[in-house]
């Protein structure tokens, strides 16, 4: 019997990986984070359950992996991040909560992963927040703090709560209506009013601290 070749175990592992991870977003949609059992999983990616632990060494490892790849902020890596010593960073974050805005509304995967992070605690949950609260903590100090100085804490807290409502108005667009404060979320133009709040918002910051 011919043996297969490195590169084709290679490809039928990644062909199995994905599927476990596809598996694990499908769920997730469809009837919610209590479904992700480990046998349900398997059964909805068609891979026999014991290449969850050959691959993702079990199922944190895999829900791990998939949290990774559906959030916006733990892939927001030092590597991406260009700061411009003449602006402070300004357009760096304003760029970035634009696209955080965008990505969010665009990945239901990325919703329901932050509705599950809400409503339950678990390992790899409280890894995401580890990794995003790392990655911020780069951006802050190399980026922010430096041009802030003793308003450093304050900016935090401005950016604070414009991640966290950014958020928000995805999250509540998506589940309980396309209106907020009388601007239609689902709208090209509504979410346009929005982008430039938020340009708004981080001009004003800038100035006054």
């Amino acid at each position: 019997m011919e043996r297969k070749s490195a590169a084709g175990i290679i490809r039928n592992k990644e062909r199995s990986k994905k599927k476990f991870l596809d598996a694990v977003g499908r769920i997730l949609k469809t009837k919610g984070y209590t479904a992700l059992k480990i046998n349900h999983i398997a059964a909805t990616a068609g891979v026999d359950k014991k290449m969850i632990y050959t691959y993702f060494g079990g199922m944190e490892g895999l829900l791990d992996e998939y949290i990774r790849s559906q959030d916006y902020w733990s892939n927001v890596t030092a590597d991406k991040i260009m700061p411009d010593p003449e602006d402070g960073g300004r357009e760096i974050i304003e760029g970035m909560l634009q696209m955080q805005y965008d990505y969010i509304f665009s990945n239901k995967d990325a919703q329901k992963l932050l509705l599950w992070r809400l409503a339950e605690s678990r390992k790899a949950l409280r890894k995401m927040t580890d990794t995003q609260e790392a990655n911020g903590e780069y951006i802050f100090k190399n980026i922010a703090d430096p041009h802030f100085g003793e308003h450093a804490e304050d900016f935090r807290s401005v950016m604070a709560i414009m991640v966290a409502g950014l958020y928000y108005l995805n999250m509540y667009s998506s589940v309980n209506g396309d209106t907020f404060c009388g601007i239609n979320l689902t709208t090209s133009e509504g979410r346009d009013q929005i982008k430039k709040a938020i340009s708004f918002m981080t001009e004003v910051t800038y100035k006054n601290l």
